[in-house]
């Protein structure tokens, strides 16, 4: 079952301001990608779930993809015309495919096929995964990356935007139920784990008193200087987790 509708996506992109901005290199993902593309030559990427681009535009503007489409089921010509202009994309470097995930597909297969914060909105893990596949080539990569509410971050989800927790679904955010899923679908060298170091952030931040700004930013800190001192990687202080497997 899908847990968001086209509705929430257009109201959640049209209530959001900057959208159209300069995309940096650094990003909570930035090692990923640099581990990526030092491994594997990748000249083809499709971003699915992707408006309104930001990570394509990184994967062209500074990763050399030649080729970094994004499919999403709403897109917004001139937020993607804006954002490429922004960042000096040539034409034709993103194409932005408005698209139904699930129908049948028969058009270019990728050499990476990637979503970032997507298979947390469908119950079925094993069957959204899945979806990815259709648009890899044989030799392709997938990489994956979700939020992880089932640690400290999530705690402040649950309790404080209710609203925004339960359009996740929070079960699949488990290392076992994701490598699970994926093995199920015959990939090979699949690798799940939980990613980056400690963070936090809520949706509707912009509501909250300053009362409760402080507590959260206080919060946020204590943690972060636990983490530096211990560096783990696991549910209850990382913020994401991710999975990479090959075709």
């Amino acid at each position: 079952m899908e847990l968001t509708d086209r509705a929430f996506w257009v109201n959640y992109w049209e209530s959001k301001k900057e959208v159209v901005q300069i995309v940096s290199k650094r990003s909570p993902f930035s090692k990923l990608f640099n581990d990526t593309f030092q491994k594997s030559k990748i000249n083809s990427a499709l971003e699915i779930g992707g408006f309104p681009g930001y990570v394509s535009i990184a994967l062209n503007k500074h990763y050399g993809v030649s080729q970094a489409d994004l499919l999403d089921y709403f897109i917004h010509p001139k937020i993607i015309q804006d954002l490429c202009d922004a960042n000096e994309i040539k034409d034709g470097a993103i194409k932005a495919i408005e698209a139904d995930l699930f129908q049948d597909y028969n058009g270019s297969k990728y050499d990476l096929v990637h979503s970032h914060g997507l298979i947390e909105h469908f119950e079925n893990s094993e069957h959204i995964i899945g979806q990815h596949l259709k648009f890899l080539k044989p030799t392709g990569e997938l990489l994956i990356t979700l939020p992880n509410f089932r640690g400290v971050n999530g705690w402040f989800q649950r309790n404080f935007d209710k609203e925004n927790y339960d359009k996740h679904y929070i079960p699949c955010m488990d290392v076992e139920h994701l490598k699970k899923s994926t093995v199920a679908l015959g990939l090979k060298d699949v690798d799940v784990q939980y990613y980056g170091e400690f963070s936090m952030w809520l949706e509707n931040m912009n509501t909250k008193s300053a009362v409760f700004k402080l507590f959260f930013k206080s919060t946020w800190a204590f943690f972060k200087i636990v983490n530096k001192i211990i560096p783990v990687r696991n549910k209850t202080l990382s913020p994401y987790l991710i999975i990479t497997a090959k075709q």
